[in-house]
């Protein structure tokens, strides 16, 4: 595999669009709030009910809406202006977490309130997943998409690295208040972001079907397109084996390395930084030509450094294990969405992220109640260690049943 070396003066090309440098530094104040409610809501879950499976139905209440409604979202996406579906969308979230706010800062939370708001967040996300995947191909022009992608993911995880950690700290010293107004107030950065921008009109699809029918007819396309069919299907797979363990870090922080919130966040955090640092890697080498094979290789790495994550009972060797595979687990989801949108027709483009975001955050809440599950059963360990097990064997089967994954450029 032929890699370039990595070029700094390419790795940030997209931020010299106006309308992409809006809508990165408004979404990275953004989502550094909603990882701060995200540590603190799994926290603030375990210690009502020091239960690992609670942990499991948050994160499937947050997540089952998504299986519902992400598909039509897909379709309004196509249909309607993204810009107004994104406003709609943050303002919806900004009220969810100002309701957490009031509850926590009351001291009246219950339970049944936790998995009740994720459900409400849950839809707003299903709406919002497709239109935002969708929404940086009119930020910069064709030739910019893949490196946009990258910073993209760069964005969402730096908010990763950064969001647990202060979250953490904040939930230690202030309470879970405090963690859920901020994000509250970070929702207007992007907002504002938005109504800023000068968009060129977009040629948006008269409504001359129904929403089903439109469904109908993405699903016929991707079936019918083999290279986003084995995309689609190894996003969807690796989010369930990959991101399970997620839902049991806050039980994981306490029973396994005898922490706090505080460790919560660090964990989270250096998840994300490595995250970050492997979307900046991807940024950095520009326009290269095997993102098949490097998508393969993260296929085999992330499993790997998550098995060793599994088996430590080290804070310092978590750190390490969790940021190398949060950098792997990025590359697979990257040179999966590039590879996607490389190849996707812009009039299917909103139904096909709608799929995408189905398989990158529908499949996340299937996984996080099956390791909550199991780790209620046997132990936390056991889970992650055995969805790495998953992890290595799918990584095989795409090995040798799509071989033609690693041909991709």
């Amino acid at each position: 595999m032929i890699v370039p070396k990595p070029n700094l003066r390419t790795s940030f090309s997209s931020l010299r669009h106006r309308n992409f440098k809006l809508w990165f530094f408004g979404q990275l104040a953004s989502l550094i709030g909603t990882w701060m409610q995200t540590t603190a809501l799994g926290f603030l879950s375990y210690e009502l009910t020091r239960s690992s499976a609670f942990l499991g139905y948050v994160g499937f209440a947050n997540g089952i809406p998504t299986l519902i409604f992400t598909l039509v979202g897909g379709v309004y996406s196509d249909r309607f202006n993204r810009r107004s579906i994104l406003v709609a969308t943050q303002w919806s979230m900004m009220f969810i977490a100002l309701v957490l706010t009031g509850l926590s800062f009351l001291q009246s939370v219950k339970p049944w309130h936790l998995i009740v708001l994720s459900i409400f967040n849950g839809i707003a996300n299903a709406f919002d997943a497709p239109a935002r995947q969708s929404f940086v191909r009119e930020l910069v022009p064709r030739e910019d998409l893949p490196n946009a992608l990258a910073l993209n993911a760069m964005m969402f995880n730096t908010a990763l690295a950064v969001g647990p950690a202060i979250g953490g700290l904040l939930y230690a010293f202030f309470g879970p208040a405090v963690c859920f107004g901020l994000n509250a107030l970070s929702f207007l950065p992007v907002i504002i972001a938005l109504f800023m921008m000068n968009l060129e009109k977009q040629p948006y699809r008269q409504a001359t079907s129904s929403a089903i029918h439109d469904m109908v007819t993405g699903f016929h396309y991707i079936a019918n397109h083999s290279i986003i069919r084995s995309l689609l299907f190894i996003v969807a797979v690796t989010n369930i084996v990959g991101m399970g363990y997620v839902a049991l870090l806050p039980a994981w922080s306490v029973s396994i390395l005898h922490g706090n919130s505080t460790t919560l966040g660090i964990l989270q955090s250096s998840r994300g930084i490595g995250a970050s640092l492997g979307a900046l890697m991807i940024a950095a080498l520009g326009r290269f030509q095997s993102k098949g094979k490097l998508l393969m290789i993260g296929l085999f790495l992330y499993p790997f450094f998550l098995c060793l994550f599994s088996v430590t009972t080290s804070l310092t060797l978590s750190i390490v294990f969790l940021f190398l595979t949060g950098w792997w687990f990025i590359v697979v989801l990257n040179m999966s969405n590039t590879l996607i949108q490389s190849h996707v027709d812009d009039n299917f483009r909103g139904r096909v992220m709608s799929v995408y975001s189905l398989a990158l955050l529908g499949m996340i809440p299937i996984g996080s109640l099956i390791f909550g599950s199991v780790a209620e059963l046997t132990t936390e360990q056991f889970a992650v260690l055995s969805g790495t097990f998953l992890g290595f064997l799918f990584a095989l089967i795409v090995t040798v049943v799509l071989p033609f994954i690693r041909t991709l450029s």
